[in-house]
């Protein structure tokens, strides 16, 4: 049996990707889509068809040229979810323009709008993760849309305990730490190498997972961006993980032994002292601060994925002759 046969035993495997094709091959459970992804994808001519169509979309409402860019571009995220749902029998996560991750009203609107058009397209909002960056605002907002709108939220770019802690009590349906970006960084910061065991990545998500059943709370942990299958392979037992193409196609390929790392068994021996933030902003910020690693990752992810963002507007904007 494949490593990735025997992975999903214990774990809810998720496709990282845009390229409904491969995702197709791997048949997972969920998959998750960010700007970065999406523009890669809307340069296939195989997707060419969801561009026109968000186009056509657009060019439909009498209103501004700024938002007709905006309706197309959000358009084209909820095609390209729509059209992985046919594959997927789970749900798609699609992400808040990274560029309103300090505005809580606006994350709260730009939200209830792609829902929307989901519902628009005839697909339940229960099928949906709507994806917003792990900032205090950000959590606020995922809160109100989880408690009043009943809407799922998918709180990524986190690297810090405290943006974890914040998020399941927020009551998050679920969170992406980002494993392979926290390597990144130590490796940059410390010029070490690191195992797969002694990876910070995996420490961190570790951490959070054995504090969360520790603790009692219903927030899904789905590690995300991974540098190798080591990282995934440590973090075996977490209750999701988001997995790009070629990883996936590396577990499969391999047979040894897979062994359970994460249980909720076993996280009840962790020693973590529980804390709180969601109602403290002060305590929140200043624990951010005091995580470098943290606070230079959230910012560098929300600038990486915005930058992408206006690209694909860019793309978009070409197509609607604005």
């Amino acid at each position: 049996m494949s490593v990735l046969e025997q992975l999903k035993q214990f774990t809810t495997i998720v496709a990282d990707s845009g390229d409904f094709e491969t995702i197709a091959q791997y048949k997972p459970q969920d998959a998750t889509t960010n700007p970065s992804l999406i523009l890669s994808a809307a340069q296939q001519p195989q997707y060419a068809h969801l561009t026109e169509d968000a186009i056509k979309y657009a060019l439909s409402k009498d209103v501004s040229a700024e938002e007709k860019l905006e309706l197309a571009t959000d358009k084209l995220l909820v095609n390209f979810g729509s059209e992985i749902l046919k594959i997927v029998p789970g749900r798609v996560s699609t992400e808040v323009d990274a560029r309103l991750s300090f505005n809580k009203e606006a994350t709260i609107a730009k939200a209830l709008s792609l829902i929307k058009l989901y519902a628009d397209n005839g697909i339940d909002k229960e099928r949906v993760l709507i994806k917003i960056a792990s900032t205090w605002e950000g959590i606020q907002a995922a809160h109100v849309l989880e408690t009043e709108h009943n809407i799922h939220c998918n709180l990524t770019l986190l690297f810090g305990f405290s943006q974890a802690v914040a998020c399941a009590e927020a009551g998050v349906t679920l969170i992406s730490p980002f494993v392979g970006r926290i390597l990144d960084w130590y490796k940059k910061s410390t010029g070490e190498t690191y195992s797969a065991t002694s990876d910070p990545g995996v420490l961190s998500v570790t951490n959070i997972y054995n504090y969360y059943k520790k603790y009692g709370y219903n927030t899904i942990v789905m590690g995300a961006s991974f540098r190798n299958t080591g990282e995934i392979e440590q973090l075996a037992g977490c209750d999701y993980l988001t997995i790009s193409p070629s990883l996936l196609g590396d577990l499969q390929k391999d047979e040894k032994k897979l062994e359970r790392k994460l249980s909720p068994e076993i996280a009840q021996a962790a020693e973590v002292q529980k804390v709180s933030y969601f109602n403290d902003e002060a305590a929140f910020r200043w624990e951010m601060n005091q995580d470098a690693m943290a606070t230079e990752k959230l910012s560098e992810g929300i600038r990486n994925f915005a930058k992408d963002g206006v690209k694909l507007e860019n793309l978009l904007k070409e197509k609607l002759n604005l």
